[in-house]
């Protein structure tokens, strides 16, 4: 499995967040420039993100994201369904109709394993485990920022 590009920027900047949480709203720039994701590739994933209710925005000066739930309630499965539909390795696992196949294919069924073991991983692993996974990194100097 691959984790998309926008999934992967979606979550840094869920746990940039995260680690902000209580300072007011972060500039999609600060973002950016503190992940080293691309600004404009950036503004599409958080608009995404606002539109699905995770973040929330607000305009001007002293504007920027912050995130709208809290990041314990925020799972890797909402972000990957949030920014790239189900993620299901293949087609047939969505909509077995899609395949000829599908009722008797040896593989659709160890694909669907993993998916079910993927999503359940995905699940139970929210933004403030990620948050707080990092921070423990970045105090033990095993990260830099």
């Amino acid at each position: 499995m691959r984790v998309p590009m926008k999934v992967d920027y979606g979550v840094r900047a869920l746990v940039e967040l995260a680690g902000h949480v209580g300072e007011g709203p972060l500039p999609t720039a600060e973002i950016a420039s503190r992940q080293e994701i691309p600004e404009p590739y950036l503004d599409q994933v958080l608009s995404v993100l606002q539109k699905s209710g995770i973040i929330r925005s607000r305009r001007g000066p002293r504007g920027g994201y912050t995130l709208a739930k809290s990041a314990s309630d925020i799972d890797l499965g909402m972000v990957m369904g949030t920014l790239d539909g189900t993620g299901a390795p293949l087609i047939c696992i969505e909509d077995p109709a899609e395949c000829t196949f599908s009722g008797a294919c040896a593989q659709r069924e160890v694909w669907q394993t993993v998916d079910e073991a993927v999503q359940n991983v995905l699940s139970m692993t929210t933004i403030a485990d990620l948050a707080a996974r990092q921070q423990h990194m970045v105090s033990h100097g095993m990260y830099y920022i």
